[in-house]
């Protein structure tokens, strides 16, 4: 024999079950409702994209006297003598080379170009790989 299966009753007011026919159903610990998806777009902080500080070209050249190569950072915008000479220290730390700040550029030693533009990304500059 198999086993009866437990009905819930669906009997009740006429008037109840014509509006919302599930009305006198137990809905036990279920919630409410999800939330929709406009909610949900609602409750989402919005992440704020973090500005440019402008275009900084980057360039490989022959140092004086033609024997290697140097990386040159140029055209910084509205930034201060003091703040290039950090970005110099931070890049001659993470290249492992010597550097210098001449003309409002910075002069690193070697093809450095990849390094370079960590930091420059870092401190939100938007980096241009310019000449050869």
């Amino acid at each position: 024999m198999g086993k009866r299966s437990k009905r819930i009753s669906t009997e009740g007011n006429e008037q109840s079950l014509e509006s919302y026919p599930f009305g006198g159903l137990d809905m036990g610990n279920l919630p409410d409702s999800k939330p929709s998806p406009i909610e949900k777009i609602v409750a989402e902080p919005k992440i704020e994209k973090k500005k440019s500080r402008g275009r900084v070209d980057v360039i490989r050249q022959r140092s004086a006297g033609g024997a290697g190569w140097m990386t040159v950072a140029k055209n910084f915008i509205g930034i201060s003598k003091e703040e290039k000479n950090d970005l110099k220290k931070q890049i001659q730390k993470r290249c492992g080379v010597g550097g210098a700040l001449k003309d409002g550029m910075i002069e690193i030693q070697g093809d450095k170009r990849e390094d370079v533009r960590a930091v420059l990304e870092k401190a939100r500059f938007r980096v241009v790989f310019a000449g050869g």
